[in-house]
């Protein structure tokens, strides 16, 4: 694996970190199974240790809230890796109720880019990746 580059990582439902690269789906990293939470993430050397430089939930297979947040320094914390104290960058996923699309929200704009509706403004994108 390419380090210079960020991976796709899974928190599997057992809590543990799985790393794959970058351009490796999510779904896939997790083996299909449901996960604690997924995204990007990349790493630089510091003092002769690796710690997460950047890191954050995009990941359009399964959409994971901000809120997964724990799980994920739970999980780097496991093996004794550095990290922020949260996402470096933070993707809002929400599922239009009219239209059933998943929107990314930028800019606090809660508006379905599929069909203008008004989006929820709590995480609902539960089984994205089903």
């Amino acid at each position: 694996m390419e380090l210079a580059e960020p991976f796709t990582f899974v928190i599997d439902s057992a809590g543990v970190l799985r790393l794959a690269p970058r351009r490796s789906e999510h779904v896939v990293c997790a083996g299909g199974g449901p996960v604690l939470g997924a995204g990007e993430m990349s790493f630089r050397e510091e003092s002769g240790q690796w710690v997460v430089g950047e890191v954050s939930n995009q990941s359009t297979g399964y959409c994971p809230d901000i809120s997964s947040w724990p799980a994920v320094a739970k999980a780097l914390d496991a093996v004794g890796i550095d990290h922020p104290s949260g996402f470096t960058h933070e993707v809002v996923f929400r599922r239009c109720l009219a239209c059933g699309q998943v929107n990314i929200v930028r800019e606090e704009d809660f508006v379905c880019v599929f069909c203008d509706e008004e989006l929820p403004r709590e995480w609902n994108v539960e089984g994205a990746a089903r």
